[in-house]
């Protein structure tokens, strides 16, 4: 039998809808990696207390763990 004229069945991992929920996931993590990012200080001598603002305290890393369990969804989701 000549393996070139058979029709190939490879199928994917996971289904359609899975790899949907993993970019998604994917988008939430990268927003969280924004969030966290600030403005530079121009004097390196002088102290800036918006690295301590609620936004990078406690926003990035919540969505970021968000973005972590939509990815542990999209694996184990049938």
């Amino acid at each position: 039998m000549n393996t070139k004229d058979s029709p190939s069945n490879k199928k994917f991992l996971f289904a359609k809808s899975n790899y949907v929920y993993m970019l998604i996931s994917l988008a939430i993590i990268a927003l969280s990696f924004i969030l966290m990012a600030g403005a530079t200080n121009d004097d390196p001598n002088q102290f800036n207390e918006a690295i301590y603002s609620f936004r990078r305290i406690h926003l990035a890393p919540t969505v970021f763990f968000v973005g972590i369990g939509v990815a542990i969804y999209s694996i184990f989701k049938r």
